[in-house]
């Protein structure tokens, strides 16, 4: 008979925007989310509002930035759940101001966007991969970005060699550090059950990139979901939005 246990994702930066119609669409898969956030009134809202749809959400407080806190929500859903089978690493920041020169961008603008976006990332994929170990078939998606491609912004004609993206190099090169660090966890949990990818979204209209974009949130979401939702033929170590393979 097949475990009738529902399986347990956990979406950090998920009261809104990509991560939290991917909370929505895990839900809707059958799994137990955990919408996970730094405001607990706003993740407390969303959550209320999914779970007024039938879906099984539950909010929990979680700042990729704060040790102590990622500890803490870690022991919480140890206590409440005992394992976790979904890790989406969905928390992103973006502080740059577009349009200015990369050498011109403040160093404390790298150091902000290096503590969400990379550190954060690792800090909880620690905490939490004891709980990871414990399921039978665990997933970890990192959300990074096409901006973390080399091979795009090395390319004339692609879309990163413009002003605009140009300006962001903390950001890629957060991006860029994510793949790695995803590359190299997927080489350490090879011989597990464990797969760990990362995804690029793709160019979606969020908060982060003032609502410019080419894609809504429900398209946004779809290579996150897929990677959350691998079986066990599905792959690990990549880079790929969609399911199709994005170049490093």
């Amino acid at each position: 008979m097949s475990d009738p246990t529902p399986r347990l994702a956990l979406v950090t930066g998920a009261n809104r925007g990509i991560g939290r119609e991917t909370t929505r669409r895990l839900a809707l898969s059958g799994a137990r989310v955990l919408l996970a956030g730094r405001d607990r009134e706003a993740i407390t809202a969303a959550a209320h509002e999914l779970r007024a749809d039938g879906l099984p959400v539950e909010p929990l407080v979680l700042d990729v930035t704060d040790p102590a806190g990622i500890r803490a929500a870690a022991a919480e859903v140890d206590r409440a759940y005992g394992r976790l089978d979904i890790l989406v690493n969905n928390a992103g920041i973006r502080t740059e101001e577009y349009g200015r020169a990369p050498s011109r961008q403040p160093l404390e603008r790298w150091r902000e966007t290096f503590d969400t976006n990379l550190f954060g990332v690792v800090e909880v994929t620690r905490a939490f991969l004891p709980l990871l170990r414990r399921s039978p078939a665990a997933r970890i998606v990192n959300v990074s970005s096409l901006l973390g491609s080399l091979t795009t912004h090395s390319d004339p004609d692609s879309y990163a060699s413009t002003p605009m993206f140009k300006s962001l190099p903390a950001y890629s090169a957060a991006k860029s550090a994510l793949n790695s660090w995803t590359v190299h966890l997927a080489y350490e949990l090879r011989d597990t059950p464990i797969k760990v990818n990362a995804v690029h979204p793709g160019y979606t209209r969020t908060d982060l990139n003032d609502g410019a974009g080419d894609l809504d949130v429900s398209d946004g979401a779809t290579s996150s979901v897929l990677m959350a939702l691998l079986d066990a033929d599905g792959p690990t170590g990549t880079y790929t939005h969609q399911g199709a393979p994005v170049p490093w």
